[in-house]
């Protein structure tokens, strides 16, 4: 009993935590269903009746498509990029015998520590004005905010990945080598199989991570690289707050990131835990 006892006392703590984490997310989604009349009448955490203009309204709004559209390719191509180039980094930082390379994977550990802030206004200088000295435009582009973005994202998906990488024998290495194959080969049909589940943990994060972004695309974009997370800002007017079309867009901003991780979670899971013990 007692045993059953403390089962039962840590699934309602946990049915609470729930609650209280997932409530702000059901409270948007009553807002977002709602007209602007019944938005400043009296609050009800009860669902009434679904009104779905908000989210029409948005849907065929075509700035929110392109908005949408350009985080889509933005959170893909850096998810895509920085797992390749991480992938690489780690199989050389663990297999190849380089000089100083615990000094450079601390290194590259410490340009995530810094916040995100520090790097506002020397990035902004590069965009708009050492770049175009040097007849390079990424200033309010895709390809900007794709290779921004790989600058954070690979120290984290190094770190991520190292761990995995060390925990793949190096005997299998060995054995592929001595049977003829390649270091291309090693990598392709050796590492990769086996790391799989390590790369789609790095490409799940890497690309949430991409596609949350709010403060560098906000400040290094203006109108044609807009992310969906900077067309939230457009909903606060000097004359006003449209809460209704603000929260939709949240909704349908949230929607996708809940699917992906939804779907790969078991993959997730094994990515986390892959090389965690070792006879």
């Amino acid at each position: 009993m007692k045993g059953r006892g403390g089962k039962l006392i840590l699934f309602l703590g946990w049915c609470v935590i729930s609650l209280f984490t997932l409530f702000p997310i059901y409270w948007m989604f009553l807002i977002s269903t709602k007209t602007r009349v019944e938005l400043f009448s009296m609050p009800s955490f009860l669902p009434g009746k679904f009104h779905w203009d908000n989210y029409i309204n948005v849907l065929t709004d075509s700035a929110f498509q392109g908005y949408m559209l350009n985080s889509v390719i933005v959170a893909t191509s850096n998810a895509l990029l920085v797992t390749v180039l991480a992938l690489l980094a780690t199989y050389a930082l663990s297999r190849f015998k380089l000089a100083g390379k615990d000094n450079i994977f601390f290194w590259l550990i410490t340009n995530r520590m810094a916040p995100a802030a520090v790097f506002l206004l020397p990035l902004f200088l590069l965009f708009t004005k050492v770049f175009v000295l040097g007849g390079i435009s990424l200033f309010d582009t895709r390809t900007g905010l794709i290779l921004l973005y790989c600058v954070f994202n690979l120290p984290f998906a190094i770190w991520l990945l190292q761990g995995i990488m060390d925990g793949i024998p190096v005997e299998l290495d060995e054995a592929a080598m001595i049977d003829g194959a390649s270091t291309f080969q090693v990598l392709t049909k050796i590492i990769l199989p086996l790391a799989k589940p390590g790369l789609a943990v790095t490409a799940i994060l890497t690309w949430v991570f991409a596609w949350n972004e709010y403060l560098f695309a906000a400040t290094l974009t203006s109108v044609e690289a807009r992310t969906i997370t900077t067309g939230l800002a457009e909903f606060v007017t000097v004359t006003g707050t449209n809460w209704g079309e603000l929260a939709a867009v949240a909704m349908l901003t949230l929607l996708p990131a809940v699917l992906f991780l939804g779907l790969v979670q078991r993959n997730i899971v094994a990515g986390l835990t892959f090389g965690a013990v070792k006879e």
